[in-house]
């Protein structure tokens, strides 16, 4: 596995290698001595795991995030379809505050991406019938769970313009990085990164 840090402070990508024969292959997207030697500190316990199916192309969710405290760190991979993936650094004070990275996950590139807490995550589904799975360090609270808008101007996300976008209720009444920085939602990056390490030895 092969591990490539992205544009936040904190985030990583990660590649697995795929091992085909006659039958398909087997793949490891999740690889724990890589995760620490890359990260500096062993994965977080799993509380949770998860994945969406999206039935069409242009279904965008995001961009979301953990209240913190509790806060919640997630690793991502693609074992379906296509989908290109948004990361988005909200931790007031971080060195990357406000930079945004994407990857595009899908079936056959083996990537997963690392958001530690205070990392806004979404994705947009490329191909129709994706999956996206997720590995959770909290168990999922609505109401810890908070959302910047995708469509944000101040993040000038590569949204594909071809497609038609298809979001949540909620991903679309969701506010600008610069309202929920107003209204005091966004997290603290030195909290963020006293959480990330508590959960180390959880």
């Amino acid at each position: 596995m092969r591990a490539r840090p992205l544009r936040i402070e904190g985030a990583f990508e990660f590649t697995a290698e795929k091992f085909h024969d006659d039958r398909g292959y087997f793949t490891s997207p999740f690889q724990g001595d890589t995760f620490t030697t890359a990260v500096g500190r062993a994965p977080f316990p799993i509380r949770q795991t998860s994945h969406n199916f999206s039935v069409r192309a242009g279904v965008l969710r995001g961009i979301h995030y953990t209240a913190t405290p509790p806060g919640g760190a997630k690793y991502v991979h693609c074992p379906r379809g296509r989908v290109l993936d948004f990361q988005v650094d909200l931790r007031v004070g971080s060195p990357t505050f406000g930079v945004t990275d994407s990857v595009v996950l899908d079936e056959t590139n083996g990537r997963a991406v690392y958001c530690p807490v205070g990392v806004g995550h979404g994705s947009v589904v490329l191909t129709a019938g994706s999956v996206v799975m997720y590995l959770l360090s909290q168990e999922y609270v609505p109401a810890y769970e908070l959302a910047v808008s995708p469509l944000d101007p101040g993040l000038a996300l590569p949204l594909p313009p071809d497609l038609e976008l298809v979001m949540s209720p909620r991903d679309t009444a969701a506010v600008t990085v610069a309202e929920a920085l107003e209204q005091g939602a966004l997290p603290d990056y030195q909290t963020c990164l006293a959480l990330d390490q508590a959960l180390e030895s959880v």
